[in-house]
C-alpha cells in the first residue's frame, strides 16, 4: 500500500526534481550558496502547490549558514498533515566544484513520525541493513564489526565501512582498519553511503561516524522504508552547540529507528551531479530525473 496518494507523491518528486534542475546550471561554478539558494527557491516554491498541511521538521544549512528551508516553516496547499525533512542540495561543495554525488532530497511521514533535533547540528552515527540489528553505537567498534561480519556470514575482512574524512572521525577509522575491515573514506555525502549500506545487496556494508543531524533523520526514514538499520546519539562539536541542546532537552545516549522516524515514511531524490545510489526499492526511495 503506498504511504501518499498519487498527487501527493507526484508533488513531492516535483519539487525535488525542481529543486536539482535549478541547482544545476551552478553546478561547477564554485558558489555553493548561490546553488542552495536556487535549489531552496524552487522547493520552497513547488511544495507551495503539494496537496498537503505540511511542516518542516529539519532543514540543512543552518550550520553553514546557508539557505535553507527553516524548522518550523509550513507549506503546501491543504490535505493530510504531513511532515518532511529536507536537504534542497546534498553535497553543496560537491555540486559547486563540479564533483558527483550532490542531490535534492526530502523524506516525507505523517505527523509527528520524525524526531525534532532541535539547534543540534551533528550526530554520531551507525547506518547498516537487517544484517546489523544487533549492532549498538555504545559497543566499540570492532565488537560491532565482528557481530555485522557473523551475522552477514562472512570475515570482518570482507567487511566495507564508509567513515567521513573529518578529523573527528579519526577514530573510528583507525578502528576500523585496525579490526581487518576495509575503509573506505569520503569527503562529501553522507546520505548518499547512508543510502548504499541501508539497502540489501548493497556495496557497503556500514557507515560509522559523526555527521549532519538533519541528514541523520532523512538517513532514518530511508533506513526504515529499506528495512536497515540504524542508531543516532548527539555529538555537538562546539560549547555552544552543547549548551544550545542542554537548553533544548535534547536526549542524551542511543537513540533507535523508532525514535528517529516513527512511521512509515518515503524518501524523495533527484540527482543534481551523477549519484551512486545502487538500486534502492522504488517504493521507499523515489529516484526522479531533474524537471526538465
Amino acid at each position: 500500500m503506498e504511504l501518499f496518494d498519487d498527487a501527493v507523491t507526484a508533488g513531492f518528486e516535483r519539487a525535488v526534481a525542481l529543486a536539482a534542475r535549478a541547482a544545476m546550471p551552478l553546478v561547477g561554478r564554485g558558489d555553493g550558496d548561490a546553488v542552495d539558494a536556487a535549489a531552496v527557491d524552487a522547493l520552497r516554491a513547488a511544495l507551495a502547490r503539494v496537496p498537503v498541511d505540511g511542516r518542516v521538521v529539519a532543514g540543512e544549512g543552518e550550520k553553514d549558514d546557508a539557505p535553507m528551508l527553516a524548522p518550523g516553516e509550513r507549506f503546501g496547499s491543504g490535505g493530510p498533515a504531513v511532515d518532511i525533512v529536507v536537504d534542497p542540495v546534498d553535497g553543496t561543495r560537491l555540486a559547486a566544484s563540479g564533483a558527483d554525488g550532490a542531490m535534492s532530497i526530502l523524506a516525507a511521514a505523517p505527523r509527528g513520525a520524525f524526531l525534532d533535533i532541535g539547534p543540534a547540528y551533528y550526530v554520531d552515527k551507525l547506518v547498516g541493513g537487517a544484517d546489523a540489528a544487533g549492532l549498538s553505537l555504545a559497543a566499540p567498534v570492532a565488537v560491532n564489526l565482528a557481530m555485522l561480519a557473523e551475522a552477514s556470514g562472512c570475515p570482518v575482512s570482507a567487511l566495507r565501512v564508509a567513515v567521513q574524512e573529518r578529523p573527528r572521525n579519526t577514530a573510528v577509522a583507525t578502528a576500523v582498519v585496525a579490526a581487518g575491515a576495509q575503509l573506505v573514506p569520503f569527503l562529501h555525502g553522507d546520505i548518499e553511503r547512508a543510502l548504499r549500506a541501508a539497502q540489501p545487496g548493497g556495496d557497503l556494508d556500514l557507515l560509522l561516524g559523526i555527521g549532519g543531524a538533519p541528514e541523520g533523520v532523512i538517513e532514518a526514514a530511508a533506513v526504515r522504508a529499506l528495512g536497515g538499520t540504524t542508531q543516532v546519539r548527539f555529538a555537538p562539536q562546539s560549547p555552544g552547540e552543547a549548551e544550545r541542546s542542554r537548553a533544548a532537552g535534547l536526549p542524551d545516549g542511543v537513540l533507535g529507528l523508532e525514535v528517529l522516524c516513527a512511521a512509515d515514511a518515503v524518501v524523495f531524490v533527484s540527482p543534481v551531479t551523477p549519484c551512486d545510489l545502487g538500486a534502492p526499492d522504488p517504493r521507499a526511495v523515489r529516484v526522479v530525473p531533474p524537471a526538465a
